[in-house]
């Protein structure tokens, strides 16, 4: 932060804290994005929850930038403000494409849409990488690098999407196992009913006498066995890896789910 951004800080007293200690300052959890924290206005305080899973390292950093960027909007005057709210409205229109923050952006819509241009000034100033010129000269009065801002943002934000990834590459590969059982099952089926009635002909040869039919049948059908038995082995087999790939795309889905829970204020303790 440059010296302005700082005083902008600590004139708010920021507090770290966990449990019911963060949400009686904090009763309806905070921000929607992916921090936690709270800036009461008018310098009442700023708050940041305590996160202590190391994969989400760097959390902390971004949710004392963002909650500094709520108090450093509500100190612009109203002809900064007007010329801001254009530069960020105009980035949301026609320079967005972060689905993410798109998709953080809409919720505040539904649920605050008095303050969305609000949270985009804190959201695009800590979580965006790059954005354009004029948003970039405006918020260097605050970061003296806010690509470090942005890393950490995008270090921890990993731990979201190499998991979604992931999930969705299993979904994809489970998907074609189960199609491929589901054949093997079917032409298992296929192959019985077909093997039943060549057995029963068999029996029906060797019963009447007809012993050089019954002979020279009896390799095919055999044969025909092998081949139903090793369909049988191979879709066992392919059960099993299914279950197992099902087993690793759990784990990792709980993994993500884990992190979600997080950041999300519904995990928070009551008051």
């Amino acid at each position: 932060m440059t010296d302005t951004a700082t005083r902008l800080f600590y004139v708010n007293h920021p507090n770290i804290t966990a449990g019911s200690a963060f949400t009686s300052n904090c009763p309806s959890g905070g921000e929607k994005t992916v921090v936690l924290g709270c800036y009461i206005g008018h310098d009442g305080g700023i708050y940041v929850y305590k996160v202590t899973d190391t994969r989400l390292n760097g959390v902390e950093q971004v949710t004392a930038a963002h909650e500094m960027l709520h108090a450093a909007y509500q100190r612009l005057s109203g002809s900064e403000r007007s010329s801001v709210d254009a530069m960020l409205t105009s980035y949301y229109q026609h320079g967005l494409t972060d689905q993410r923050v798109k998709d953080t952006i809409a919720a505040y819509k539904i649920s605050e849409p008095k303050d969305v241009v609000n949270e985009m000034h804190s959201i695009f100033g800590t979580e965006l990488a790059e954005l354009p010129a004029p948003l970039e000269s405006y918020y260097a009065r605050y970061f003296t690098d806010r690509s470090k801002v942005a890393g950490f943002t995008a270090s921890y934000q990993a731990e979201f999407t190499t998991r979604q990834t992931q999930v969705a590459e299993y979904d994809a590969q489970l998907k074609g196992m189960k199609q491929q059982i589901s054949t093997n099952e079917t032409e298992a089926k296929v192959q019985k009913s077909a093997i039943d009635a060549a057995g029963k002909q068999l029996e029906a040869q060797r019963a009447s006498g007809q012993f050089t039919a019954y002979n020279s049948g009896v390799p095919a059908f055999n044969a025909s066995v092998d081949r139903y038995n090793q369909l049988l082995t191979d879709t066992k087999n392919l059960i099993n890896q299914y279950n197992a790939v099902v087993e690793t795309r759990n784990k990792i889905a709980l993994e993500e789910q884990q992190l979600t829970a997080e950041l999300s204020a519904s995990s928070l303790p009551a008051n």
